[in-house]
Parts: C-alpha cells; structure tokens; sequence
C-alpha cells in the first residue's frame, strides 16, 4: 500500500530542506528521519510515521516547505515482500534445488535492515557524525532513554586520536570543550607555553587592523651620515651631562615636523568612512618590546620638545614599559606610530598600522654601503624606512611626497635643532 508523508506540524511556518537522508528503494523504520529542515533559530528532522520502502521523493534540497507539503511517499507491502524475501531465504538456504536468487538492490535493503537501529539524537548530532564518518550506531548515549548528547560525541572521539584531530579542525563549536583534554595529552609531549595578557589583546588587535585597513608599504633608503655624525659628537661632548641621543629621537622629532605639513597623516577615518578627521595635536607612539609582548607608550605634543625633551621622555617611558609601570593615559592618543627594529639586523619590514591612526612608520638598521657619486663609489651610511599607509585615506603620490620630506629632514638635521 502506498502512503503519502506529509510535514507535520512543527511549530513554524515555513522551513527550507537543508538535508535529504534517504533516497529512493531505501527501507526506513518508524520515527527515522527523513528530511531536516531549517526554521530561523532552529534545525529540525521530520521522522517518519510509517515503515516500509521509498518510493518517490517530492522536496529538494533548497525547497521551501509548510505543514502538511508533501515530502515522499512510501509502500509499506513492499517491506511485507521483502521481508517474505527475508524468511525464504534463511530457510531455503540449505537447498541448492530451492535457492531464492535475490538482486543485489535488495540485498543491500536487507543489510540495511540489519544495521538499521533507531537512534534518538538531535538533528545536529546525527549531522555531525554524518560529517565526520562516524558511525552513530557505535556510540552509547547517556541521556534519557539513551539519547545521544554532545558529551556522548566528545566521550567517543576521545578514542580515536585521529578523530580527535578531525574534530577540532572541522568543528570549532566544540574547540573549547576539548582544550582542557588536548592541553593534559600536549603537557606530555610537548612543551606549552600559553600567550600573556598583553600578547592576546596585541593578536586580536593585529588580526582586526590587517583584515580591515587596506595597508600599503613603501621603502626608502634615507642617507643619514651627517646625521650620524653630529650624534656622536654631541653625545661625547653631552656625556658628563648623562644625556645621549639615540637615532629614535632625531626621527621623532623629523616626523613630527613632517605630521605638521601633512596634515593628512595625522588623521583618522570617521565610522562613517566619508571623512577624515585631522588630530590637532601630534603624539607619536613607540613600539617598545616587553618580556610580555609589545606595548606602545605614547610621547605628547613632540612638536612642541626639544631633542632633549624627547630624549629624556623616550627613556623614561621605555624603562616604565619594560618594568610594566605605564599608565593607561601613557598609552592613549596617538596619532602616528614608529616601529623601530635599528637594534636587530633586518632588513626592511612592513608594520601593520595602529588603528585609528591611519599611518606607521618601521625602521631598520642602518648600514654602510657604496653610492655612486662624482664618478665613483663612496661609503655611505643608509638607513632603510618603511611607510604602511591606509590607502582609504592617503594614496601612493602623498605617501612618496611625506616619505621625501621626511629624507630632507634627517639629511638636513639642523631644522630639528630649532
């Protein structure tokens, strides 16, 4: 006889089928699961009412369902034959004369009876074991009447190292559930060493500001021989004045110079992204690494500080950093960032701009090379900059312009001394 199946009342209106789980000459059982479909909140599988062989399947996968559509139908005189079938042949399986030859189509509807366990679960874990391979029918479930719950999953998966992995790669849902057992297995044959404070908030902040500023990178080599000369003459003849200016504080203070011209990199986007607004003040901040991560305290005002103001300021913020004795209003209100690496040997890098600040400077090491002049190589000391730039605010040409300012400020060094 054959029956029609039709969508139940499930409590909403309307849903869309997001999964078919039988197909056409399958053998279901009453209450298995036929179709899940998806309301607004919620995923839900429509069991069927009957048992017996599927015939046609009238819903597709994308198919927008109400109460009482029709979903498939079914002959349950069918599964009588079948399983007439079934008794024929154990019982005739001894005589050769009166061997029932089954097509292989039915022999697999029969293996599948066999198999076929009813199963109460959620429509999420059935689908969850389906996307692992994982056979449902192995695993012993701990709710009422042996309902298989998440832990049940967890508890079976556990087993398995190599499930274990597919699980936490596949499914981050359950990520968190299975730290604590993944950290106790990693605590015996690895070595864990778990991010400090600083080191998560800095990784969040660095994954929001790459993913959301459209960065672009610009490199220069700036001559800075004079420069580096006048430095060291000065701190040997300021030495028993216990004052020494680093390379950092001659590009403060260049920059600052530069921010106050190009007012455009001393800017944020509004949350609107349809203007910009131009900082009236000029606070720098630096890059300082700590045992902890790396933190960016931040110089006020450094257009209106001498060399030695910012000299004495850069130092006193650096010791406070690294002894993690900044205050908050320390590391606030910036409006541009340096990075500085002219303590390793690198070569140029690309720092990722500070959020809201539309600009960040890197600095690497400076080194001795030859520059063709006057018909010949002579030794120059070259210091090699990196310009990252939110290309929403600021284009190629005005990056190339701040970058030449910039040169001619470190070249021509007695405009920072006044």
């Amino acid at each position: 006889m054959s029956m029609i199946i039709k969508v139940p009342d499930i409590g909403i209106d309307e849903a869309e089928v997001i999964e078919i789980l039988v197909k056409p000459m399958d053998q279901i059982n009453l209450d298995q699961g036929l179709i899940i479909v998806e309301g607004q909140k919620a995923s839900i599988e429509i069991p069927s009412p009957y048992e017996g062989i599927v015939q046609d399947i009238y819903v597709k996968v994308g198919d927008t369902i109400n109460i009482n559509s029709s979903i498939m139908s079914i002959n349950s005189s069918e599964l009588n034959a079948k399983n007439n079938i079934d008794k024929n042949f154990s019982k005739n399986s001894s005589s050769e004369d009166n061997k029932i030859f089954i097509s292989s189509e039915s022999k697999n509807n029969i293996l599948n009876k066999e198999n076929s366990v009813l199963v109460h679960s959620s429509p999420s874990i059935k689908r969850l074991c389906r996307k692992l391979k994982i056979s449902i029918n192995k695993i012993k479930g701990t709710g009422r009447k042996n309902r298989i719950l998440k832990e049940d999953v967890l508890d079976y998966i556990k087993l398995s190292n190599k499930e274990s992995d597919l699980f936490i790669k596949n499914n981050t849902n359950f990520t968190e559930k299975l730290k604590d057992t993944k950290l106790e297995k990693d605590k015996t044959s690895k070595n864990v060493v778990f991010l400090s404070k600083i080191q998560r908030i800095a990784s969040n902040v660095f994954s929001r500001n790459w993913n959301e500023i459209p960065h672009v990178t610009q490199f220069k080599k700036i001559d800075i021989t004079k420069l580096e000369n006048f430095r060291n003459k000065i701190n040997s003849e300021c030495k028993s004045l216990n004052i020494k200016f680093t390379l950092l504080t001659f590009i403060i203070k260049a920059i600052s110079i530069s921010l106050k011209k190009f007012k455009k990199f001393n800017s944020y986007l509004h949350c609107k992204k349809d203007r910009i607004i131009i900082k009236k003040e000029i606070n720098v901040g630096i890059a300082v690494n700590t045992k902890d991560g790396v933190v960016v305290p931040v110089l006020k005002n450094v257009d209106k500080k001498s060399l030695k103001n910012i000299s004495e300021e850069l130092v006193n913020l650096s010791i406070r950093s690294r002894d993690n004795k900044l205050k908050l209003n320390e590391m606030s209100k910036g409006s541009f960032t340096i990075s500085n690496l002219g303590n390793f040997d690198v070569g140029e890098f690309t720092p990722i701009i500070n959020s809201p600040e539309v600009a960040i400077l890197g600095v690497s090491r400076a080194n001795l090379e030859p520059v063709w002049k006057n018909d010949c190589f002579i030794p120059r000391l070259l210091l090699p900059i990196s310009l990252s730039y939110d290309h929403r605010v600021i284009n190629g040409v005005d990056g190339a312009i701040f970058i030449k300012n910039l040169n001619k400020n470190l070249i021509k060094f007695h405009r920072l001394l006044f």
